[in-house]
């Protein structure tokens, strides 16, 4: 007799991070978007008090509501994502066991800086969102996410003409401080580069799938300033090892 396997099966688990306001969510509509009829995907996102990603995603129509689901931090958007992930595992976990097969996760950090970076123990793979309007200098920065996230994204290069800033020497710059690691430049109104996202996408899943890939640790964020509510104050935060607290 077969006894069939009660294990819901383990999906790619790709984390979206990057400051506020450069493009997270609408990266991951765009993929939804493309990917949906070869994978089923779903989304975890993360915000401090509010699920307004989770929200905007719905609205967008990119996948079915219920596989789109919304952590509450509660706190430094970057501490689930790094230092504590056991309530952001749970929640991939909850996802895959009840839409089981799923193929893909994603998982999108609130936006804070440029110092977020992923726990292997939570996500397979990151990439790391920046935009033109940014500044064009702001690749050069460097950090780990920057340097060290499986891939780069420099969004909405369409807006380049409007805040001057030169796309090829932000890719060029991009690619020096990555020295030479994957960079995309991507627009959604330009279906050429949001194709060359899933496309990388598709090859990173079938790595994956195949067991050729290893998550890789682009290293412990930055310290960083959080202001108090009142605005005046705070105080500095800085994130050591990552500590699971869940086994995947």
């Amino acid at each position: 007799m077969t006894v069939e396997s009660t294990t819901p099966r383990r999906a790619l688990r790709l984390g979206v991070a990057g400051p506020v306001g450069t493009g997270k969510s609408s990266t991951i509509a765009s993929l939804c978007r493309t990917l949906a009829e070869e994978f089923r995907i779903g989304v975890i996102t993360n915000d401090i008090y509010t699920d307004e990603d989770a929200q905007f995603l719905r609205a967008e129509g990119v996948l079915p509501a219920e596989r789109i689901r919304a952590v509450e931090t509660g706190a430094c958007p970057h501490t689930a994502i790094r230092d504590d992930v056991t309530m952001n595992l749970l929640a991939v976990e909850d996802l895959e066991r009840d839409f089981d097969p799923l193929d893909i996760v994603l998982v999108e950090s609130g936006g804070d800086n440029l110092t977020a970076t992923f726990s292997p123990s939570l996500v397979d793979a990151q990439l790391f969102v920046l935009d033109v309007a940014g500044g064009g200098d702001v690749a050069r920065k460097g950090g780990p996410g920057i340097g060290r996230a499986d891939l780069l994204v420099i969004n909405k290069v369409d807006l380049a003409p409007y805040v001057d800033v030169d796309v090829d020497r932000m890719l060029a710059d991009a690619s020096a401080a990555r020295e030479g690691r994957a960079v995309l430049g991507v627009s959604r109104k330009q279906p050429e580069t949001v194709q060359a996202l899933s496309d990388w996408v598709r090859e990173l899943h079938t790595a994956f799938t195949a067991g050729g890939h290893t998550p890789q640790d682009p290293g412990p964020m930055a310290p960083h300033f959080h202001a108090d509510e009142e605005g005046e104050g705070g105080y500095t935060h800085s994130h050591e090892e990552p500590v699971s607290g869940h086994s995947h």
